[in-house]
Order: C-alpha cells, then sequence, then structure tokens
C-alpha cells in the first residue's frame, strides 16, 4: 500500500508541473544568465550549471584530463580534505554530483533551503578551490584505469570505439573521453590543474534552477558562486566530418554472440527537419516493440533480444546510429535485415498509421520527462544549449504533431543513406568480413 501511495504522490506532484512549467529568465547584476521555475511548496532547490566544451577540450596528448578532474572535484576543497569534505556535504544534507561528456561538463546540486547559504559556500569553495591532491589523484586515476581495463573486454564499448575512430577522423570525437591507461597514467596535476582552469568559464555557462528560491534569490546566487570564474575557458575544437564510408568492419573477439554497431552521418538539432527526423526514427528504431527493426527482426526472425536505432545530434557534429546483438552464426542475416529495412523507409516512408501512432506516443510520454526539480533543471539548461526558446515546453508536442506524411518521405529519402551504412561488429560473425 505505501507503494501505491508514493507512486500516485509522485504523479500528483509530477503533472502540476508539467501543466504550469513557467520559465523565467534571470540575469544578475554580474551579468550571469539563467532559467528560473520557481516552485515554494516545498523547501528545497535543484541547481544545474553546465560548461560547453566536456572532454574535447583535453589538450594534446593529455586525453583524459577533464575526465580525471571532474572524478576529483569533489575530493577535497579549500581547506577541507577528501573525508572532511564527504562529511561537511552530508552534515548539510545536500549532494552534489559531476559529470563529463564530449561536449560538456555539468555539475548538480540539491539542497534545502534552510542550508542554502552554507551548501553554496561549500559549492563555491569546491569550483574555486579544488586541492587535487596526490593521494586522491592516484585512487581516482586507479579507478579511472580500472574501468579503462574493464571497457577494453567489452564488446559494446570494443564497437563504439572503433566506430567513431573511423567516424571523426583526428577530431577528439574520434576517441574515448576517459583516455587511454597509458595516457591517463602519464597525466600530472598540472595537468589536472589546466583541464579545471580550461573547463570552468563564464563563456560556456549554463544554469538552470528550480525550487524554492525568487529570481532575486538566484541572482545573488550566481555572482557568489559564478562571478569570479575565468572570463573565457580553452578554445573548442571545430566543426567534426563524419568520415565514415558504408561497409563492414569486423574486430574479432572470442564470445558465442557478435554486437553490430551501425551508422553514418546524421542530422542537427537545429535543422528545421529534425522533428520529421526525430519521429521517423521512432518509427524504425526507437519504438521498442512498435519499431519496424524489432518487428523484423526480433518478432519475425527471431534474430535478437533488442535493435535499436537513434539520432545523435552532438554540438560539433551528428550521426545516427544502431545498434543489435546475435549469435555468430545469424549477426549476417540480422545485418541484411536491418539494410532492407533502411532502404524500404527511405525509398517509402512511412504509413498514416505509423506517423499518427508515434505522435500519440511521443505527445503522450513527453510529461513524463518532468518528474522533479533535479530533472526540470537539466532540461531547461539542455534547451538554452541548444539554443531553443524559453517557451519551448510549451510548443513542442505542436512541433510534433505539424510534421506531415510528406514531410517523413521527404526527410527519410534525405537523411537514410543505406549505401554509406557502416556496421561494426565484434565477435566472431559467421559469413562476415571486413570490406574496407
Amino acid at each position: 500500500m505505501k507503494l501505491f501511495l508514493s507512486t500516485i504522490t509522485a504523479l500528483v506532484l509530477a503533472l502540476p508541473a508539467w501543466a504550469e512549467v513557467k520559465i523565467q529568465e534571470v540575469t544578475s547584476q554580474g551579468g550571469i544568465n539563467a532559467w528560473l521555475v520557481e516552485e515554494h511548496s516545498i523547501p528545497f532547490t535543484a541547481l544545474e550549471i553546465r560548461f560547453r566544451g566536456g572532454t574535447s577540450l583535453d589538450a594534446a596528448g593529455k586525453r583524459g584530463a577533464t575526465n580525471l578532474m571532474m572524478g576529483l572535484i569533489e575530493e577535497g576543497a579549500g581547506d577541507l580534505d577528501a573525508r572532511a569534505y564527504a562529511k561537511e556535504l552530508e552534515s548539510l544534507a545536500a549532494s552534489f554530483s559531476y559529470s563529463a561528456d564530449d561536449d560538456s561538463v555539468s555539475i548538480s546540486a540539491k539542497f534545502l533551503t534552510e542550508n542554502r547559504d552554507e551548501v553554496i559556500d561549500l559549492l563555491r569553495t569546491t569550483l574555486h578551490q579544488p586541492r587535487f591532491d596526490q593521494d586522491a589523484i592516484d585512487r581516482v586515476r586507479a579507478q579511472v584505469i580500472s574501468g579503462l581495463k574493464s571497457d577494453a573486454k567489452d564488446p559494446n564499448t570494443i564497437a563504439g570505439e572503433a566506430f567513431s575512430a573511423m567516424a571523426f577522423g583526428d577530431h577528439p570525437y574520434a576517441t574515448d573521453g576517459k583516455g587511454t591507461i597509458e595516457s591517463v597514467t602519464a597525466l600530472t596535476r598540472d595537468d589536472i590543474v589546466a583541464a579545471h582552469k580550461g573547463a570552468f568559464a563564464l563563456d560556456r555557462i549554463y544554469v538552470g534552477a528550480v525550487g524554492d528560491i525568487s529570481a532575486e534569490e538566484l541572482g545573488t546566487l550566481l555572482d557568489e558562486l559564478l562571478a569570479d570564474l575565468p572570463g573565457t575557458g580553452a578554445p573548442i575544437p571545430g566543426k567534426a566530418d563524419v568520415t565514415i564510408d558504408g561497409g563492414v568492419t569486423v574486430v574479432d573477439f572470442v564470445t558465442p554472440q557478435s554486437v553490430a554497431l551501425f551508422g553514418h552521418s546524421g542530422i542537427d538539432r537545429d535543422d528545421e527537419d529534425f522533428f520529421a527526423a526525430y519521429i521517423l526514427n521512432h518509427i524504425l528504431g526507437a519504438g521498442s516493440f512498435e519499431s519496424r527493426l524489432m518487428a523484423e527482426v526480433r518478432e519475425k526472425r527471431g534474430l535478437t533480444y533488442g535493435v535499436y536505432s537513434y539520432l545523435v545530434p552532438k554540438d560539433l557534429a551528428s550521426i545516427y546510429l544502431g545498434s543489435v546483438a546475435s549469435g555468430n552464426a545469424r549477426i549476417a542475416e540480422a545485418i541484411d535485415v536491418i539494410r532492407a529495412e533502411w532502404i524500404r523507409m527511405a525509398e517509402d516512408g512511412v504509413t498514416e498509421e505509423e506517423l499518427e501512432d508515434a505522435k500519440t506516443y511521443l505527445t503522450g510520454a513527453y510529461p513524463l520527462r518532468f518528474d522533479g526539480n533535479a530533472r526540470i533543471a537539466g532540461i531547461m539548461v539542455g534547451m538554452q544549449m541548444q539554443d531553443l526558446p524559453i517557451d519551448y515546453i510549451a510548443t513542442r508536442n505542436d512541433k510534433v504533431n505539424a510534421v506531415t506524411l510528406e514531410d517523413i518521405k521527404r526527410v527519410a529519402g534525405e537523411l537514410l543513406k543505406p549505401e554509406e551504412l557502416h556496421f561494426v561488429v565484434v565477435g566472431q560473425p559467421e559469413g562476415l568480413e571486413t570490406t574496407n
């Protein structure tokens, strides 16, 4: 009974949030911009801070520096070593989390109103005075290296790294932002300090806040927390060309089941046809058991437990990817079916029924994303980074519903490139060989 009541409570809290997401744009006296949703019914605030650039900012020969730095930033700051820092954070009933990807580094904070000032003081110290003690560097470095050793035995990671290397040439996207065992082993404290200085700067900052805080209070908080950051950070790399050609690459790996990652160039998030591509992809491979790929590869032929496709619009390049796993004796057939479906949709588009079903699902599922302060804060920061308008949440479903059958057919012919589809297969597939 308690579980049922908790679920109902969560839904009741989420639905008004969706219905009344009223975003304010706040500019501090120091000129820092943020988006805010005030919600004063609970004395709690979620703060999301994101800096554009991410692991792509790593200096030449220092791959993995940004990732290692983000793993170290909570390992002590100011006068607090790692143990004292963790104890202080716990005493404030707050949480900080840090992450890095190809395009950004993020800081997420959750805190009670009564402890807001103390929490922001601690977060400011974290941002401005990380200790980067050698014992912490050694400990976190060992954790990263352990993860890299595990990745080297994971077929999905092997496939992803091989695909990226072929797709992005000499761009940072071509290599894993976590670095290699060799590059991470060689990183020094000076490298980590340089990565910190390059990543956190005012010229690339995006902020979202949701909860028990006013616009005036948020403005003051922004200046106290962020105003003393450097004005500019490390240069962000230029756009990446997607250089992968059609074909098959087999990576020998002893396993009874092969893993395949496939794809080609994609579509940018700011392209006027993005919503048509988004719906197309849902029908082709993102709609779980309702998708064409799942129907043809799993349901009709039993070749896999799952096959998926997904749009990947990064800041500096866009690709269209998919993945499938199948027994070594059957992966070649699965690939043939996927190619055939790529061709069929490129030539014929989708049906009216498929389009309407996809619209119903995508518009109905959208409100479920807004299930808490932290989720909404993250969504708002993502909107800012993608240069979406402040009223996007209210108009997004209209954009989905505006897509026509003709739009889908036209975009399918432009986006889907069967002749450029490249499959990286990790395993010991029967009947498949590297073609180029």
